[in-house]
């Protein structure tokens, strides 16, 4: 596990990089900068490092974090700028956010069900996560 504190024009963005798992390491950082937004540790407007940057950063090839940025890009996280970079810009279409959302619960919870786990269980894990990343939300 490599947790790694990224500096960007003063503001320090904690990433937690897992080498040995088999999860690849662009879209664990793909995850890690969207739990970042959601915890508004990384806020809108904010740029992330230079590809460079990050990939020295993190020890790792900087084709794995321009992948990982092209990812965010694609998903309406980022919006890449020559000049400055990849910058968070939230796409807000909450219809396909919605869609993507019913995708990936629709095999989690199947996973869930496969294990014995109750509507409950899956309502309080829900809860407890949803609460992590409302926090900031709930006090603007």
């Amino acid at each position: 596990m490599c947790i790694t504190d990224i500096t960007k024009d003063g503001e320090n963005m904690i990433l937690q990089i897992d080498f040995n798992s088999d999860e690849a390491i662009y879209i664990q950082l793909r995850n890690q900068i969207i739990i970042g937004i959601a915890t508004e540790t990384i806020k809108e407007g904010d740029p992330l490092p230079s590809v460079r940057q990050m990939a020295d950063n993190i020890g790792i090839n900087m084709h794995t974090v321009n992948k990982a940025y092209s990812v965010l890009k694609q998903e309406g996280f980022v919006k890449l700028d020559r000049r400055k970079g990849a910058v968070v810009a939230l796409d807000v279409d909450k219809m396909r956010v919605l869609d993507e959302m019913r995708r990936d619960l629709s095999v989690v919870l199947a996973r869930g069900i496969c294990k014995n786990v109750t509507c409950d269980e899956v309502h309080q894990l829900v809860d407890e996560i949803f609460m992590l990343f409302s926090r900031g939300q709930k006090e603007e």
